[in-house]
């Protein structure tokens, strides 16, 4: 993973030298004060993403809108900034919500069904996508991406259908038994127990159908909001792209984000992305560079507090607990 990174690292710094230094530092300033706009702007699909992650914990203990979204706030710095293969950020929003009251198996199964949800809802944003770049342009170019796009949809499709089979087969506490039995962990197999009940948890979110389309419709919403960013961008550049095409270049943006989790901030990924992309719509190279660049020092200007915010109270809660234990 830290290879991964640094590569990436590598591709970002020859893709700015490439498109000319000196041109995406000029495009980068031209955009100046407009970046606290965007950064600003970021919090309607990220409270988007909260509100739908909210409809998917128990009634009983629902959280409300400001704790679903500081806690979102915390899980998108994680898994924006540190090496934690866009996961990590999943299990500490779980450990969250359980410190604010929802019971611990239903906060790690609506973090399950939450990534069901995020998976699918972003495969839908990028197929849209892919419909309005047809409907736009049939060149030959065009097809090419198209159906390069649209075959690896497929793949993360099958992907999705097997990991939804998972989840409704006892996921969780068949890798606990299984990972127990591989490391000869009496832990790990006992665990299994607990993980059952995560599973339990996860097939009951299921059932409750209107709160999990209702965030599925409420994901799908915040992907689509996520076009604001593309297209702000754009319009400090002096470069505007409509609502359309700045709709089309986000989604096709959101499928390398998600086909490059596994790769830390997609370093690199997405800045060639939007170097490849943004030239189907007249972009040049720095001005597609910067609207990946906008997009970092958003994560850095939210993601760090945010690290910050969950340090202090990670911080607080082991001093508390040793202060309980001295006692």
């Amino acid at each position: 993973m830290i290879a991964a990174a640094l590569l990436g690292l590598a591709l970002v710094v020859y893709l700015i030298i490439d498109s000319g230094a000196e041109d995406v530092a000029h495009a980068m300033l031209s955009v100046g004060w407009g970046l606290a706009v965007i950064a600003a702007f970021h919090l309607v699909p990220m409270c988007l993403s909260a509100l739908s992650w909210r409809d998917l914990l128990p009634r009983s203990s629902r959280l409300d809108v400001l704790s679903v979204t500081w806690i979102r706030w915390i899980r998108e710095s994680i898994n924006s900034l540190l090496p934690v293969a866009g996961v990590g950020g999943d299990v500490a929003c779980a450990r969250l919500a359980h410190l604010c009251g929802v019971p611990a198996k239903q906060a790690a199964a609506s973090m399950v069904v939450d990534i069901t949800v995020g998976a699918a809802t972003q495969l839908l944003f990028v197929v849209i996508g892919v419909g309005l770049l047809l409907m736009r342009s049939t060149a030959p170019a065009v097809l090419a991406l198209a159906s390069a796009v649209l075959a690896g949809i497929a793949v993360f499709i099958a992907a999705i259908a097997a990991f939804l089979v998972l989840q409704h087969r006892g996921m969780l506490a068949l890798s606990a038994r299984l990972a127990g039995g591989v490391l000869r962990s009496e832990r790990l197999s006992a665990a299994a127990g607990s993980a059952s009940a995560v599973d339990d948890a996860v097939v009951a979110i299921y059932r409750d159908r209107i709160a999990f389309w209702r965030a599925g419709l409420v994901r799908l919403i915040g992907w689509a909001a996520g076009t604001g960013e593309t297209w702000l961008v754009t319009q400090f550049l002096g470069q505007p792209l409509s609502l359309l095409d700045a709709f089309i270049l986000e989604s096709l943006g959101a499928g390398v984000r998600g086909a490059a989790f596994m790769v830390p901030g997609q370093l690199g990924i997405l800045e060639g992305s939007y170097v490849v992309f943004g030239a189907l719509f007249g972009l040049p190279a720095e001005a597609a560079l910067t609207i990946s660049l906008a997009r970092r020092v958003r994560e850095l200007a939210l993601g760090v507090p945010g690290l910050l915010v969950w340090h202090w109270i990670e911080t607080r809660r082991l001093l508390r607990r040793s202060l309980d234990e001295a006692s």
